[in-house]
């Protein structure tokens, strides 16, 4: 195809869909303004930044703030939080899904199965400001209904879950595995629904029991896609949740359970110290940008999975 038929191709294209392309104009308007637009606010990373001083007037401080955050003990800390729960809840985030839709899938009875897979799917949509106050409630350690059960039921004493950094990150895994395995559930499920039935029916001939149909053909359809959704969750690495951190930590478990974003929060709009906040998150986005590019690599080396 010479560059002329392509050419009239494409504008044969453009005047059939120009509605289409019209109705992404607001879209594209919005990602300019709330995505593109704020990153000329960079420049605060290498300035004392003052906000009655502007960007044109707070004075330039270079890499100041990039030294102070690679020199201070609190940031080094903080990295090292953010990997760890990081790599906790992607663990067990895929580790719970895989396991679940193992068991939902033995179930025979489909009304059962299509209310369990609701049941636990619902929490993905409720917001962390909501659960945050009930788990507040229920892991309190004054009344809470947790604690309440453990001593009265099991004789132990009251845990401080939300003020005892390695029961912190603890519950913070915990309860974001409950609240999202029942949407990680449906893409294993979606991925057990594509395998080939004559292989079951072929593994039963051969005298293959239920736990043999499911480690010789269910575990090994499922892996593919379980390399797939572990490679692309390194991208995220550095994002551990502000939402549910933001919402549950506290002074007591800053040591193990501050992370990057609620750091950069702390710093930048309650500190006021706004460039080293900046130099933070724009040093995570920097990384992230060099991480998701390395698991979408991965993802097609090891998965056969590619997005562009």
């Amino acid at each position: 195809m010479n560059r002329t038929t392509q050419a009239v191709r494409s504008r044969w294209n453009w005047t059939r869909n120009w509605q289409l392309h019209v109705m992404m104009i607001p879209a594209v308007i919005l990602i300019f303004v709330f995505a593109y637009l704020p990153m000329g606010g960079i420049v605060m990373a290498f300035q004392d930044f003052k906000p009655w001083l502007g960007i044109g007037g707070s004075p330039w401080v270079g890499w100041d703030n990039f030294d102070k955050l690679f020199g201070q003990q609190d940031s080094v800390q903080v990295l090292w939080n953010t990997v760890v729960i990081s790599v906790m809840k992607i663990v067990a985030g895929l580790i719970a899904p895989f396991v679940f839709a193992l068991l939902l899938n033995e179930v025979r009875k489909m009304a059962f199965k299509r209310f369990v897979q609701t049941l636990v799917y619902l929490p993905h949509f409720l917001s962390w400001v909501i659960l945050g106050g009930i788990l507040i409630d229920m892991l309190s350690v004054d009344g809470g209904i947790v604690n309440r059960l453990l001593t009265g039921a099991l004789g132990i004493r009251p845990i401080f879950f939300l003020g005892d950094g390695n029961w912190f990150r603890a519950t913070v895994v915990v309860s974001h595995v409950w609240k999202e395995f029942g949407f990680g559930t449906i893409v294993f499920l979606a991925t057990l629904a594509g395998i080939n039935p004559s292989l079951y029916e072929a593994a039963v001939v051969d005298g293959a029991n239920r736990w043999k149909q499911t480690l010789h053909i269910t575990v090994p359809a499922m892996m593919p896609i379980t390399i797939v959704l572990a490679t692309l969750a390194l991208g995220g690495i550095l994002n551990a949740g502000f939402d549910q951190i933001f919402n549950l930590y506290n002074s007591m478990v800053y040591e193990k359970g501050d992370i990057v974003d609620t750091f950069v929060y702390r710093t930048a709009l309650i500190q006021g110290n706004m460039g080293f906040g900046t130099a933070v998150g724009l040093f995570k986005s920097f990384i992230g940008m060099f991480l998701i590019v390395a698991s979408y690599r991965m993802a097609y080396v090891w998965g056969n999975y590619r997005i562009f």
